[in-house]
Parts: C-alpha cells; structure tokens; sequence
C-alpha cells in the first residue's frame, strides 16, 4: 500500500490543495483534501510527503513511435520495453506504441511482438494497444512515411492484419479519408471498437465529413501532414484542416513541443477544441531522451535531430519528434498560458477518454488505476507510480 499526503492533486477541472491519496494494490481507495491532519489513517504502508508538489493522473500518450534508442518497429520485445522505460521518466503511465507505413511482414512482426511484451511486467509504461499508422494515407501528405509503402486500403490485406490481432491489441488506426475503400475501412474499423483517425491527408472538406459519417472521429497530429486551403480553378476550397476544427464531434492531438506548432496556434486550437477535445501527443521517435545527431525513423527513414526537434535529412520537415510527455505540458503551460490543470487533462482524462479507457485511467479517484506522477511547479517529474508501483524516482 501507499500513501501521499500533503499534495496538490490535479483533477480535470480543479486542484485540491494539502489532499492525500491512498493505493491498495493496483488502485486508488481513498482520496481526501484538506490539512494534513484530516489525511485517512492506513497502517503499514509507505508513506509519501509530496511537500506540496503536483499529483497526476499518470500521462497518457496515444501517438509514440518510441524513444530511448528504441523503436516500436524494431519489433523486439527489448525496444518496446526499452521505449516504455524512457517515457516513464518523463510522467507517461501508459501509451500506444504506434506503427509507420511499411510491408506486411513487418507491420505484422511488430503487432506479434507487441502481443509478447504485453504479457511481460516491467517498470515502464503500460503498453495499452497499437496505434497503426498508415500505410493507407496521401501520397500527397506522406511527410516523414516512406513512400514506398503507401497505397490504397486493401481489404485482403486489412483483413489479414486484424485477424492476427486479438480484440483490444489495436487500439486506434489513422488512415486519409478521401482514399478509394477508405469509407469501408473505417466502417469496419467501427464495428470493431478501433477509433478510427483522419492522417496523412489530403481531403477536401466535404471529403473529410464524409470520413466523419463513416466512422473517422479522431485528427492525427493537428497541422502536420494535412489539407487545408486551396485555391482550385480559382476557387477556394478548405481541407481537412479546417474541418476538424468546424466538428465538434471530432477530437483532435497536437504535438505540443515548441517546434511543430508555435504558440499563436496552440493557443487557436485550444480556443476552438478546448481541453475535452485535444489530445497533447509526443509523436517521438527513437531520438526521445537521447543526444542530438542522425536517427533512423522506423527502418528505413533516416532523420537528423537538431535544435530540439527530428527533420528529414534534407530539412525540409519535421519527422516525428523528440518531445517527452512533461515537455507537452510544459509548452501548454508555458507558452500557450494554458491553466495547468486543463493542460494537464489533455494528457491524461481527454487521451483516456479517445482511446476508450476513461472507466479507469486519467483520473485521479477511488476505483481508478492507481498510475500517478509527482512533478513541481516547472513541471519537473520526481516520481512515477504505475499500478500502484513507484517504478522511477528522480
């Protein structure tokens, strides 16, 4: 058993000051705020003085592709661990470990090894299911994906990938909308409880709500990779961009990390989507808590990481990142003047919520997982618990 007194704990629309949690096992019991002499009274178990500093919901980060020196298309069972591991550093409970455009055999290795590592305990984030990446995306809008490897969605091949996987192995899939097959695709996605998300795209914005009635919910990675406004045969015509923002009933992510979004755009999506409905992703790659110099993305996209932030090697865009969860709400926080505590819920109650887990992540009260995370005021992480267990202290 644990407990923590004397912590201000973040909830999605407050922060109770002096409060104190109490873990039994794998799950919080008891919650109370107040001073510490109203703190509930448990015997033999440890017992934590957060002196005042943050308590979280454990971060929840639904778009990675590793990090550590890791790479989820590695597809070992070390670089999915090994990933989980440095991102439990960094205050992320639990994550998707999210594929890229590739061949069949390798996107089908990595969902076998991702089913491996599941089962394994380990002191890193809970790997929650897959996000699938492509490869049905817009040659158009490939940005760091491999070419080679994009194509229309294939039905024989769909088929083939969500029958290897078991129920729950794949959480979300980002596909374009516009392409050929593509309303069927999420149709089927649907049916299946996999969120479905607009990636990668070129639709037009009647495209885009088409995507929407057919079962797309979900916009990977705001901006990046996506339609916007054009001009064709003289007339303007919005993309999916604009889209997302025009539905209400579609949730969006952003890679909050300085860099892929200034803060004059992160402060229009949150004035637009608000905390409900954006999701503060890392997008990282391998590079993720590692030095700065050449990585590769996947297997075969080499990037170069400089000034904070993986690029193509050309430069000409970005590739992925190399932000951590605390730096995403650090940005928020920061530079977007977001409240802590609404920054903070797009990285825990509002990515739980997207994925279809909020019964029991992203929130801090009796019942829930007990994954919480201890950071001070600058949103410097001291101490990680998953399920209960302290698995990093600072």
């Amino acid at each position: 058993m644990l407990k923590v007194i004397n912590a201000s704990v973040i909830t999605p629309y407050r922060i109770m000051k002096g409060a104190c949690v109490v873990v039994e096992n794998d799950k919080i019991t008891e919650v109370s705020a107040g001073s510490p002499d109203d703190c509930i009274e448990v015997h033999g178990c440890e017992c934590i003085d957060a002196k005042g500093k943050y308590l979280s919901p454990g971060f929840i980060d639904i778009h990675t592709h590793g990090g550590g020196g890791f790479d989820f298309m590695d597809a070992t069972v070390e670089a999915f661990l090994g990933a989980a591991r440095m991102h439990v550093c960094h205050g992320t409970t639990a994550l998707l470990p999210t594929t890229v455009s590739c061949s069949l055999d390798d996107l089908k290795k990595s969902i076998v090894t991702f089913q491996k590592a599941k089962c394994i305990p380990h002191d890193g984030a809970a790997l929650l299911g897959l996000h699938l990446e492509g490869p049905y995306i817009s040659a158009e809008q490939k940005g760091a994906l491999d070419p080679r490897f994009i194509k229309n969605p294939d039905p024989d091949e769909y088929d083939s990938i969500l029958d290897l996987s078991n129920p729950g192995d794949i959480l979300s899939w980002s596909a374009a909308p516009e392409l050929p097959g593509a309303l069927e695709f999420a149709r089927l996605l649907r049916s299946k409880g996999i969120l479905v998300c607009a990636a990668h795209s070129d639709a037009l914005f009647d495209e885009a709500a088409k995507g929407f009635e057919n079962g797309f919910r979900h916009v990977t990675h705001l901006y990046s990779a996506m339609s916007t406004v054009r001009r064709i045969n003289a007339y303007r015509h919005a993309g999916l961009l604009e889209y997302a923002f025009y539905q209400d009933g579609m949730t969006v992510e952003i890679i909050a990390d300085g860099c892929h979004l200034p803060p004059s755009l992160l402060k229009l999506i949150y004035k637009i989507k608000g905390p409900d409905r954006i999701a503060l992703v890392t997008d990282s790659m391998r590079a993720a808590g590692m030095p700065e110099g050449e990585y590769s993305l996947g297997s075969t996209m080499k990037v170069i990481v400089e000034d904070g932030v993986a690029k193509l090697m050309d430069r000409s865009a970005f590739a992925g990142s190399v932000a951590t969860a605390d730096r995403l709400v650090r940005t928020m926080v920061q530079q977007a003047d977001v409240p802590l505590a609404q920054a903070v819920r797009m990285m825990t109650a509002t990515p739980a919520r997207i994925i279809g887990v909020d019964a029991r992540k992203g929130m801090i009260a009796p019942g829930m997982d007990a994954d919480l995370v201890l950071f001070d005021q600058d949103i410097n992480i001291e101490m990680t618990i998953v399920g209960g267990k302290i698995v990093y202290r600072n």
